[in-house]
């Protein structure tokens, strides 16, 4: 029997972000996924390098890289319709939940169960240390997802649409929120962070004379 589980996946990219927003440049769901994997992966990194964590940063990278493939169902809700209210936001979890039930469903019966575990629909077993690491890494890819919706932001405030600039101002404070708790977050944010907008130019110059 045919599973049409990776087919429905591929289609991220054709789910296009920031809907109601003027996009000086257009941003697919798939370009997104990638980006927040790419950074949960960095920060869980850091964490375990500086901060003696044990994370499993290569497990946070395929999280990040599912997180929102709900909405190749639901479509991508602006946030300030998905949290004007907690009726509303509750009302929209439940869908996502049932939307990746109904993603993970699409897999033959063999395989659903590690998927399900990727997508959060069920918690692996194991000790109160396992429990908190998973439970933290997943704090991180949410803060990945946030990093990833600040440089959009920034990006386009770059290019002079201003059309981002609340955005980025709310994004950035719920940023620095996180990293009041997460010091990877702070640390990617000290040393990452300013140099997304540079030219490429300017981030492959060297200090060499």
């Amino acid at each position: 029997m045919n599973s049409h589980f990776f087919a429905t996946v591929s289609r991220m990219k054709y789910i296009e972000r920031w809907a109601l927003m003027r996009n000086s440049r257009p941003e697919n769901l798939s370009e997104h996924a990638a980006e927040v994997a790419m950074i949960a992966h960095a920060l869980c990194t850091i964490g375990n390098v500086r901060y003696g964590r044990s994370l499993n940063a290569e497990r946070a990278a395929l999280v990040g890289l599912y997180h929102d493939a709900s909405e190749i169902i639901t479509g991508d809700m602006p946030t300030p319709v998905k949290y004007y209210n907690r009726s509303l936001k509750s009302a929209y979890k439940e869908v996502e939940r049932i939307a990746e039930d109904r993603l993970v469903g699409q897999l033959p019966e063999d395989l659903q169960p590690a998927f399900s575990d990727i997508f959060g629909t069920s918690v692996a077993p194991g000790d109160a240390e396992d429990l908190d690491n998973e439970l933290y890494m997943r704090r991180l890819v949410k803060a990945a997802d946030k990093l990833s919706a600040l440089i959009k932001c920034m990006e386009e405030e770059s290019s002079g649409n201003q059309e981002f600039s609340r955005a980025g101002e709310t994004t950035r404070r719920s940023v620095e929120e996180m990293a009041e708790e997460m010091p990877e977050v702070k640390d990617f944010l000290e040393e990452f962070l300013p140099s997304y907008g540079k030219t490429l130019d300017e981030l492959l110059e060297t200090d060499e004379c």
